[in-house]
């Protein structure tokens, strides 16, 4: 039972990054910042350009993944440029949480009836 609850704080603490990879948008975003080939980043305008979002929402998405340690910002005078870059700390505790799940289910006992 300890173990569930550790599993449990453990997928608490990675709610920002599933949350944030769990949006359709916000991957394509990702794959859309890694398929531009442009590793000092990319402006909001150019992003909305290469999709079918407004600014506003690329914006706001951009936002989200930014918060989840997913995405990260340079500045340049007035200019903002985004870039995936994963804080290696959430990307971590992920790792962790979905290895700690993978070896409880491992652990478990055939629950679904099929082999009776």
């Amino acid at each position: 039972m300890q173990s569930i609850n550790d599993l449990a704080d453990e997928f608490k603490a990675c709610q920002k990054v599933l949350l944030a990879l769990g949006d359709e948008n916000r991957q394509h975003l990702i794959l859309e910042m890694m398929q531009t080939g442009e590793c000092d980043g990319i402006r909001v305008g150019a992003i909305a350009e290469r999709t079918n979002l407004s600014q506003a929402t690329v914006s706001h998405h951009l936002r989200v993944l930014k918060d989840a340690g997913l995405v990260k910002m340079r500045r340049e005078g007035t200019k903002n440029y985004y870039y995936f870059d994963v804080d290696t700390e959430a990307m971590n505790q992920l790792l962790q949480m979905l290895t700690h799940a993978k070896e409880l289910m491992e652990s478990l006992p055939d629950r679904s009836g099929e082999n009776r």
